[in-house]
């Protein structure tokens, strides 16, 4: 009976040893290979007017951009080879106080295209060391310590001097390739920042010629997505979910980090509400929190749509 229980000893403590190395070649690669494993996603809309020609539309979010990442500023620098039309950018760009001149130089070809903004909570002060685990309860949130602030204002600038608008809490439009580009975007809703500005003044006069609804929102809270749709939205561009960041293979993500439902996490969806509907694109995102870098089953992305005649 001893000789009986050593053994199932030693076997409990090969299955657990092959646990933890099994766990920590997953953390390796997490960590070292795939979150610099940058990807383009494609996806074709058909949001256009009759008629139209394809817009190409670049969707960049949650870059979490710290100093030094040579990798990810190649691979930005290189996304302009791309030739978008449009950049929609919906926030999260920094994960350090000194990275906005870095940044904004890894986005330099980029900046040359026509772009709108919004910002995330990660734009507007600077990550803290939390327990790993604890994303796993729930949307995140701002811990009891006072956040370091970071320089919004300096970031904005550089996006709004390259003549990218301004969606924070505010409306716009457009034209390109003759057609007018209407748009509606809020502050971080993760944050509760969130101030709809309903559409551009105008549109109604402009219903005549071809026009197109988008709305853009950081994180992509229902609440958020219930009041763009039930407006007319015909297209909403969000991120914030890392697409999980940390998945399962076969079955997705395990959390969105709001109340999205998880298997919304990351793709094109229809969203519906009020008997209306809306295209909702949610990107994976391009980075991690400098005290998370991990991603497993989940690759780095940017998303280029291309817009086609519905």
């Amino acid at each position: 009976m001893p000789s009986g229980l050593a053994r199932l000893g030693r076997n409990l403590a090969r299955v657990v040893g092959t646990g933890a190395a099994v766990g920590a070649a997953c953390v390796a690669y997490g960590s070292l290979l795939e979150r610099n494993a940058f990807t383009v996603r494609e996806e074709a809309v058909p949001v256009l007017p009759a008629g139209s020609g394809p817009l190409r539309v670049l969707h960049l979010s949650d870059i979490h951009f710290v100093p030094g990442q040579n990798i990810k500023t190649r691979w930005l620098r290189g996304l302009a080879g791309l030739k978008p039309d449009l950049v929609v950018n919906t926030g999260d760009n920094l994960s350090h106080p000194d990275a906005i001149a870095p940044l904004l130089d890894a986005l330099g070809p980029l900046l040359e295209v026509p772009g709108v903004f919004v910002p995330g909570s990660n734009d507007y002060y600077a990550p803290t060391f939390k327990n790993p685990a604890s994303y796993l309860l729930g949307p995140s949130r701002m811990t009891g310590k006072e956040p370091q602030e970071l320089d919004t204002a300096r970031l904005h600038s550089g996006f709004g001097a390259a003549g990218w608008l301004d969606l924070t809490n505010r409306a716009g439009s457009m034209t390109l390739q003759g057609l007018r580009l209407d748009f509606t975007g809020v502050d971080d809703p993760h944050l509760r920042r969130e101030k709809y500005a309903g559409w551009p003044a105008g549109g109604a006069k402009a219903a005549q010629s071809p026009q197109v609804k988008i709305a853009v929102a950081h994180a992509p809270y229902q609440r958020v997505l219930d009041r763009f749709t039930d407006d007319g939205a015909q297209l909403i561009f969000a991120g914030h979910t890392h697409g999980g960041q940390l998945c399962v293979p076969g079955y997705g993500a395990l959390v969105s980090n709001c109340d999205l439902p998880t298997w919304r996490a990351k793709g094109l969806t229809r969203w519906e509400h009020g008997g209306r509907s809306s295209w909702l694109e949610v990107s994976g995102g391009i980075g991690t929190s400098r005290f998370a870098p991990v991603r497993f089953a989940c690759r780095p992305e940017a998303v280029l749509l291309t817009l086609t005649p519905a």
